[in-house]
């Protein structure tokens, strides 16, 4: 016995409107309708995205520093790819996951203030974790790497609340 299957709601409660046009459209028909599932999904494609874009920097600037310690190459190439990986996940969370619509300025400020939170976190974490695992030597030459991922759990834990309770409060 099949039962009918209804379609995923929208975060208002109406399905999704099949000829929603826009660059968006057609990937958010083929996400999950549960916003949490999303959440996970578009959340594990930005922890890709800036684990990329983080360590991608840590090699630049291990080989155009090649004299400085690598806690202080963390914490820089942090600060950089940080601004960046914000905006992909912002851009992410708005379009795919709370779907808000409008007041981009607003919710992209409030979006940095969630995540300000984590940025000074992750400049102790970062050099912290990077000393730990430095003392192993299975570790050592993945050191500031592996400090980048117990970062980006640690800031995935509180986000999807804060995010969902302040920068994207409907």
């Amino acid at each position: 016995m099949t039962f009918p299957q209804n379609p995923p709601l929208t975060p208002d409660g109406d399905p999704p409107d099949p000829k929603a046009h826009g660059p968006f459209a057609a990937i958010r028909r083929v996400l999950p309708s549960g916003e949490v599932i999303r959440f996970l999904l578009v959340g594990a494609f930005n922890t890709v995205f800036s684990l990329a874009l983080y360590s991608g920097f840590v090699i630049l600037f291990s080989h155009l520093f090649p004299n400085r310690g690598k806690p202080l190459i963390a914490d820089i190439a942090f600060a950089i790819s940080t601004p960046v990986s914000i905006t992909v996940a912002f851009l992410c969370y708005k379009h795919f996951v709370f779907r808000t619509k409008g007041n981009y300025l607003k919710e992209w400020l409030r979006c940095f203030a969630v995540y300000s939170i984590s940025f000074p976190t992750g400049l102790v974490i970062l050099p912290t974790a990077t000393h730990l695992f430095q003392r192993f030597a299975p570790t050592h030459a993945y050191a500031p790497f592996l400090a980048g991922i117990v970062n980006s759990v640690t800031i995935a834990c509180y986000s999807y609340f804060a995010h969902k309770k302040f920068s994207f409060k409907r």
